[in-house]
């Protein structure tokens, strides 16, 4: 995820607890989120899935927010 800002990211994760709760809630979602569609056996039904991908998205638009919080350049971009 936003690759291009990965220092920005590592420097958070090690100052920012909020980040890196954030940025470690959508890494476990996106872990579950392939379990489940990877699996040929789910007890998820779809709207479960649908409900963890928006929390996913969620996550991500506020990761988003934060990063361009402490890169006021990211604003302009």
């Amino acid at each position: 995820m936003f690759p291009e800002y990965r220092d920005l990211i590592v420097k958070l994760l090690k100052t920012d607890n909020y980040f890196a709760t954030l940025f470690n809630r959508h890494s476990r979602l996106d872990t579950e989120i392939t379990k489940i569609t990877n699996s040929t056996i789910s007890t998820f039904n779809a709207h479960e899935l649908s409900a963890l991908k928006r929390e996913k998205l969620e996550l991500k638009d506020q990761i988003y927010a934060l990063l361009r919080k402490a890169d006021p350049t990211l604003a302009q971009a």
